[in-house]
């Protein structure tokens, strides 16, 4: 799995790109109307879906492993589907979803960290994907948390992710195994 993610370093990049400009929209326009933030996220889950789904067909091609890209891409189309073909139930559901999303996510970076132990952006790759599990962790214990504080906290949790996404993909570009 090491030698998937040297290859798709700039899909790594490019999902850590997009998760900083959400986190950035989310945490300038916190006022935005609950269905906007809805479909924002939808658009966010497609895009990295679509990134980590490329990234897991390359690996496939290439006979790396790729379950767990191939799992995190798939499912993140699939709420990205889910939020756009029925954004008022979305809405009820919209923390639930972005909590199993972020533990999805989380374990699967995680995964991917762990198979990179030569490389120095391994614990960077761990470090998102805790970051993933505690929003995770959050967002269910309190369900109840108002559409302005979950636009900052996600916002936050987008910048940071998407920081470490950024230089991890870097360091492993310009440090390969």
């Amino acid at each position: 799995m090491a030698a998937v993610v040297v290859i798709n370093w700039w899909a790594l990049a490019l999902r850590g790109v997009f998760a900083i400009l959400f986190g950035i929209i989310a945490i300038v326009w916190p006022g935005l109307t609950a269905a906007v933030l809805v479909l924002l996220f939808g658009a966010y889950a497609l895009l990295d879906g679509i990134f980590a789904l490329v990234a897991g067909l390359r690996a496939a091609a290439h006979h790396g492993r790729s379950s767990a890209l191939l799992v995190e891409g798939i499912l993140n189309i699939l709420i990205a589907i889910i939020v756009f073909l029925w954004p008022g139930a979305a809405l009820v559901a919209l923390i639930y979803l972005i909590a199993l999303w972020a533990i999805i996510s989380g374990v699967a970076l995680i995964a991917a960290g762990m198979a990179l132990v030569r490389l120095a952006g391994e614990i960077l790759l761990i470090v998102a994907g805790i970051l993933s599990i505690l929003l995770g962790a959050v967002l269910f214990i309190s369900p109840a948390a108002g559409v302005i504080a979950l636009s900052w906290w996600f916002g936050i949790y987008a910048l940071l992710f998407g920081i470490v996404l950024v230089s991890a993909a870097f360091r492993i570009r310009y440090h390969p195994i």
